[in-house]
């Protein structure tokens, strides 16, 4: 079944009508027809040295490999096209883009590149076909070709004159089902005005009375052809003034801010409460229009207009505002068929004291009452605690008879869950942490398991490690409520029989007849065709904007759909593919990114049938702000307390004193130390406890905290 171009927008009036179309269409076609509007990209060339992926077979897209590098590849698929008849092209506002787009005829093809995973000299291709709702004629020869066919729009620089290219595009048009208007077919738009003139050029307007499956776009479009000092002729068409939105509605806030709809697309920085917030976005409609909307909107939210401000490059408008807190700016241009927005806010200084202020005061109240409550949660599961330990039993244990595990099971074992394969055991018992330690110690030495030194060995917990003829079992012994906990792992454990036969496991991926789908209340990229997401975010202790910004998902997807469907969602959001950084195999992938906030990574991978996706996005300016931004090459680790009791912790050799509360909302600036890139072994001393040693891997351009807990647990959490 044909798909739409994702992101393609139809008129909500004609929705009903298409799918009525399609409907007739899908019943008349025969079995196996193709769609005329797709080109049949397994006809198309291919460079030299191909390699066809057949592991999904699929009617609208060809994969194949070649062993070139990216840029060459990039290179020579363009020319290769292009002696076929393929007139290459970019989209507005996507001229960086890494994938590759063509028009030839009433045909659209896309391509994308990838990488292969540590093969720099090898790259994958990928045809799609792209459909083109409203065709319009290239001239030959055209050069700066900026294309979108949904709307349409159209701007290159044509090779001939003004004469020859008016008459180009007065018969291409009509051959292409294109009518021009008059005032009679132009009665339904009041305000159309068809004899509006241009200086050294003509203009023209048509619209397409016609639509079927090849033509689906019904608003009329204005042809511009301007003569040039080098005897060539500029060229755009676009949807013709009259016909777009007069009166703008609002859509969503973007950062506190007003934006109008429609927007092709939008980004904010900062939020409602941030001390500096700015939303910049390319709305669908005239400057006028748009410059009528924030009148509007900025009016009714309290702000007032204080004259003009300084022209930037690209502007046409710029309006400065205030309203009783803040001062900013309005600047609105054109570029291409869009009216260019950037819209800033900053706080005044008399309003950031007084909200500092209000804030010092709202967190020494939070303090209070979280310290409060935090003691008597402390206390009340202190005595808790005690009053389960005490109806612990102490008494020494026998083992279970008939037990069929590597190590034995005490003689009250519950809820025994035993994974031979994997070398797992867990259970629970009504003895103590101390009886059963005991039992093991005892049990596994007559066995001639070797006990390892631990430094946990308290009466609520004991971690014990055990090692025998190059095998080893690490066991934990913890009180959970009344009852105590025992999970033993190692290949100790594993039993040959309970080992999964050699045999390659199948998995089947069933491929959606329909693209994944954006889900519009994410605030990360992710398909409304998933099984389970996830979304976190990290801030500094105090801090308003978030460090970082992490998405995971499952999706019931092949990978390589999941993987087309970032490349397509993301560039939305002002993000640039990383082509150096790409590394793609057939069950995982890693791309990363740069953002308007700052780096971004993207990592897909394969499990229990469907693909994983960890998406993240680092906040340069906020790490900045909070000075935690990692010096190049290293990482930088942070380290809180919010024990009763100063602490210690020795890494990389450094040994850093931690006082009690550093890191929180009263002292939100702990310790800080630099690391390069690592595994790093680090102990943690408490007064009256033995030490505990961790392990904590970071990489270049990371920030890691280190929080130490009121029992004096250590949380790792990557802060950006």
């Amino acid at each position: 079944m044909p798909m739409i171009r994702r992101g393609a927008q139809v008129p909500a009036r004609w929705l009903l009508l298409a799918c009525g179309i399609l409907a007739m269409v899908s019943t008349s076609r025969p079995a196996g027809a193709a769609d005329e509007s797709f080109v049949d990209v397994h006809t198309l060339p291919r460079l030299d040295g191909a390699v066809e992926d057949t592991s999904h077979p699929d009617t609208y897209r060809v994969i194949y490999t070649v062993p070139t590098a990216l840029a060459v590849a990039s290179d020579a698929t363009k020319k290769l096209l292009s002696a076929d008849g393929w007139v290459p092209y970019v989209y507005p506002l996507d001229e960086k883009s890494a994938a590759l787009t063509f028009k030839k005829g009433r045909h659209g093809l896309r391509v994308s590149f990838t990488q292969a995973r540590g093969r720099p000299d090898q790259s994958a291709v990928f045809y799609t076909p792209n459909r083109i709702y409203a065709n319009v004629p290239f001239p030959d020869g055209a050069t700066d070709l900026v294309f979108d066919e949904t709307r349409p729009y159209l701007g290159c620089i044509a090779p001939d004159a003004l004469d020859a290219t008016a008459e180009f595009f007065a018969k291409d048009m009509t051959a292409m089902g294109w009518r021009k208007l008059t005032p009679e077919t132009a009665s339904r738009w009041p305000n159309a005005d068809l004899g509006e003139t241009v200086p050294n050029g003509v203009r023209a307007f048509y619209d397409h009375p016609e639509r079927d499956t090849s033509h689906m776009y019904q608003k009329p479009v204005m042809l511009t052809l301007m003569r040039r000092d080098d005897g060539r002729t500029n060229v755009e068409i676009k949807v013709a003034p009259f016909a777009l939105p007069q009166e703008l509605e609002a859509d969503d806030d973007m950062a506190g801010l007003p934006r109008p709809r429609p927007t092709k697309s939008a980004r904010g920085l900062g939020s409602a409460s941030s001390n500096k917030r700015e939303i910049s976005a390319a709305a669908i409609a005239e400057l006028p229009a748009v410059l009528a909307f924030y009148h509007r909107e900025l009016a009714a939210r309290g702000w007032q207009e204080d004259g003009s401000a300084p022209l930037a490059p690209g502007d046409e408008v710029a309006i400065k505002i205030s309203s009783a807190e803040e001062t900013g700016v309005l600047r609105l241009g054109r570029k291409y068929d869009f009216t260019m927005i950037s819209l800033t806010a900053q706080v005044k200084d008399s309003a950031l004291a007084a909200r500092a202020k209000a804030k010092k005061e709202a967190d020494d109240r939070f303090l209070g009452d979280a310290l409060g409550a935090a003691q008597q949660l402390i206390a009340a599961d202190e005595a808790r605690r005690k009053s389960q330990a005490a109806s612990l039993s102490d008494a020494p244990l026998n083992a279970l008879a008939g037990s069929k595990t590597p190590v034995p099971l005490p003689e009250n074992a519950e809820g025994v869950k035993f994974e031979g394969g994997d070398g797992r055991l867990e259970f629970s018992s009504a003895s103590s942490v101390k009886a059963l330690s005991s039992f093991y110690r005892t049990a596994l030495k007559s066995s001639g398991w070797k006990e390892q030194p631990s430094v946990i060995n308290q009466p609520n917990m004991a971690v014990m490690a055990f090692a025998k003829g190059g095998k080893s079992i690490s066991m934990t012994v913890m009180q959970m409520g009344p009852k105590v906990n025992v999970r033993a792992d190692g290949s100790g454990l594993v039993t040959e029989a309970a080992k999964p036969a050699a045999a390659a496991e199948v998995e089947v991926q069933a491929r959606s007849s329909e693209p994944l789908k954006p889900d519009s209340d994410s605030q990360l990229p992710v398909p409304t065709q998933r099984s389970s997401k996830s979304f976190a975010t990290t801030k500094i202790p105090g801090g308003e904007a978030p460090l970082r910004r992490e998405l995971t998902a499952s999706i019931p997807a092949p990978l390589d759909d999941v993987l087309a469907f970032y490349r397509a969602e993301l560039p939305k959001l002002g993000w640039q593919e990383k082509t150096d950084g790409a590394a793609v195999s057939a069950d995982r992938a890693q791309i990363d990114f740069t953002s308007p906030q700052g780096p971004a990574v993207l990592k897909l991978g394969r499990a229990k049938g469907e693909t994983t996706v960890n998406l993240a996005q680092k906040n340069s300016d906020a790490a900045a702000k909070a000075d935690i931004m990692p010096k190049a090459g290293q990482a930088k680790l942070m380290l809180g307390n919010m024990g009763p009791n100063e602490a210690s912790l020795t890494i990389n050799k450094q040994t850093v004193k931690i006082a009690a509360g550093a890191g929180g909302p009263r002292s939100p600036k702990g310790p800080m130390l630099d690391l390069p890139p690592g595994k790093y072994q680090y102990a943690l001393r408490l007064p009256g406890q033995p030490a505990r040693t961790e392990a904590l891997t970071v990489a270049a351009g990371e920030a890691w905290g280190l929080l130490v807990g009121p029992s004096g647990d250590v949380l790792p959490l990557q802060m950006y």
